[in-house]
């Protein structure tokens, strides 16, 4: 069961891998990138909504109760993520704004610990602060060290909200339906965005050109297809199941890998190689990972334990 629940997370951090080098040749034809960002999230919700209306369509039912939550996890876990990031990076180099944010790992665990009051195994605690390391530098952190105070602050606010996405996700009930919390979820944000993003801007043409990359000729309207569909749906649909099955505090950690996931699909699609460090650093995000997931068994046992406390969720 713990291998399934890694493969779901696995699956989820590869799709979310591939959302920068999409939203990169979506830039080339011209998209800002909050604008990327606005055309993703909206493609997405619009997307998954139609299809649970034709397939599921008790799942686009939100109790009336659950309305508060519905709302925060637009504004929070979805709209707040992708935009406080997008601005971060207009004030830090994209390596410190993603160290900034990838620093949820850490958030999450102090929640749960000190919140929650959960007690962890020490794994969860030492894999976060592992995964972080090895973020820091794949990302080659050193180079961006001329901080930015608003930059800076935008940055910690990111992980902040991430950090709720994944303590959100991991405190629903069966009273509320998974993919129709994403898809609504989606469409709630790119409502959340419009000021920002200022849709009715978009050069709508562009998605009718191509972009060259690493010399082959991509047709930005797949590119876009390929970011709301496998980067945003799947991978959304995926990364919330592997936290609910992992917990909150594990599916954080092993999330990171995103980013290694990132660097890898750039790679090879953009032909942006990965230096000795970066290697190295995504070796040592994955042994974070797996020092993390080691304490899933322990936590699943701490839960069923006759003296276990009861966590409250938040």
């Amino acid at each position: 069961m713990r291998a399934v629940s890694l493969a779901i997370a696995g699956v989820s951090a590869f799709c979310f891998g591939f959302s920068g080098p999409m939203a990169k040749i979506l830039g080339m034809a011209g998209l800002t990138p909050l604008e990327a960002v606005w055309v993703r999230m909206a493609g997405a919700g619009v997307l998954l909504l139609l299809v649970l209306a034709v397939f599921r369509p008790r799942a686009l039912r939100i109790p009336r109760d659950r309305l508060p939550f519905f709302a925060a996890y637009s504004v929070i876990a979805v709209a707040a993520v992708q935009g406080l990031f997008f601005v971060a990076i207009t004030r830090l180099p994209v390596g410190v704004a993603l160290l900034l944010e990838y620093t949820s790992p850490v958030l999450v665990v102090l929640w749960v610990r000190f919140v929650r009051r959960v007690r962890l195994p020490r794994s969860a605690y030492l894999g976060a602060l592992v995964a972080v390391a090895g973020l820091a530098i794949v990302v080659q952190v050193w180079e961006g060290l001329r901080l930015d105070a608003l930059g800076l602050l935008l940055g910690l606010l990111a992980a902040a909200c991430c950090a709720g996405y994944f303590l959100m996700s991991d405190s629903f009930g069966d009273d509320v339906d998974t993919l129709g919390l994403i898809g609504w979820g989606m469409l709630g944000s790119a409502v959340v965005l419009l000021p920002v993003s200022r849709p009715w801007q978009i050069d709508w043409a562009a998605f009718t050109r191509t972009a060259e990359v690493s010399g082959h000729t991509v047709p930005v309207a797949a590119a876009g297809f390929w970011m709301i569909v496998v980067a945003t749906v799947v991978a959304y649909t995926t990364g919330v199941t592997a936290v609910r099955r992992l917990s909150a505090a594990v599916g954080a950690t092993v999330a990171s890998v995103e980013v290694l996931a990132g660097a890898l699909i750039a790679w090879v699609l953009l032909g942006e190689h990965l230096g000795a460090a970066q290697i190295t650093g995504g070796a040592i995000v994955l042994a974070g990972a797996l020092f993390a997931q080691s304490a899933t068994t322990r936590i699943a046992a701490a839960h069923h334990a006759p003296e276990a406390p009861q966590a409250v969720r938040v």
